[in-house]
């Protein structure tokens, strides 16, 4: 379903009598890479498992290209979105193969094991993140960054419009970072997909966004493109900590080069 949107409107959601969420609204046009920032507990994961039918709000609505996830078939819910969590925790013991393949389950009948356009399609997202040479090894015997990896192509098979990372570069080495990134963006690209990711690097956020939405305190503090959002300013107002912000020298967009210990702000 080319061209999907994700908006969340007003939305509130907590754990238990918790509240995590107050009044969050954010969208994420097709074609379009957007981040997530905010220090832990803020709440960027809640929001990445509202978009995705895994929390459903307490107030406010969620829509994926016009439809309402949670009043849709899990089936169909995950044509719509694909999901890369945090860490990946094997609960058996799947080949890479098969849990790559897995991704292209919203697409098949209860009883098949998929056709050869599913196995190629499989094969090629192992091909763009780099773990073609896996395919045979087990989940538990890689290191994070290569289930980081497989989980990340299971996602691209699934080839749904919209694809939510919850900080995506978590385990990774720099070549593989700047690699996922890279297909990250040749997704929103060439495939009109909308992507939100979780960021804790702000440098990275900066290089890789449209746009940024800042969270703190389970609120959209501000919103827009990087050169607005990552300031001193918001350092200061939402992390407590003092940092310089330059212009890349090759890019223009912001650099944050963090101080000393001390520059740490106390409240």
């Amino acid at each position: 379903m080319p061209g999907t949107d994700l908006t969340l409107t007003g939305v509130s959601a907590g754990y238990g009598q918790r509240a995590v969420l107050r009044d969050v609204s954010i969208r994420v046009a097709a074609g379009e890479v957007v981040g997530l920032i905010g220090p832990n507990g803020s709440g960027k994961t809640t929001s990445i498992r509202v978009a995705s039918r895994g929390l459903r709000p307490s107030t406010g609505a969620v829509r994926i290209g016009g439809f309402d996830p949670y009043a849709i078939p899990a089936r169909k819910a995950a044509r719509l979105v694909a999901v890369v969590p945090q860490d990946v925790v094997p609960a058996f013991a799947y080949t890479v193969l098969e849990v790559v393949l897995m991704g292209r389950s919203p697409y098949l009948s209860p009883w098949g094991g998929g056709s050869r356009a599913d196995w190629q399609i499989a094969r090629e997202a192992m091909a763009m993140t780099d773990i073609e040479h896996l395919a045979d090894r087990t989940l538990e015997h890689l290191s994070g960054g290569e289930r980081q990896r497989v989980v990340l192509a299971q996602a691209m098979a699934q080839q749904a419009p919209l694809l939510l990372l919850d900080e995506p570069t978590t385990h990774l080495d720099l070549r593989h970072v700047l690699d996922v990134l890279v297909l990250v963006r040749r997704m929103a690209t060439a495939n009109a997909t909308a992507v939100l990711a979780v960021f804790h690097d702000l440098n990275l956020a900066a290089a890789h966004c449209d746009r940024i939405y800042a969270m703190s305190e389970g609120r959209i503090v501000v919103s827009g493109e990087p050169r607005r959002v990552i300031t001193p300013e918001l350092l200061v107002g939402v992390f407590g900590v003092k940092a310089e912000v330059f212009p890349s020298p090759t890019t223009g967009l912001p650099l944050v080069v963090p101080g000393s210990a001390e520059s740490r702000v106390r409240f």
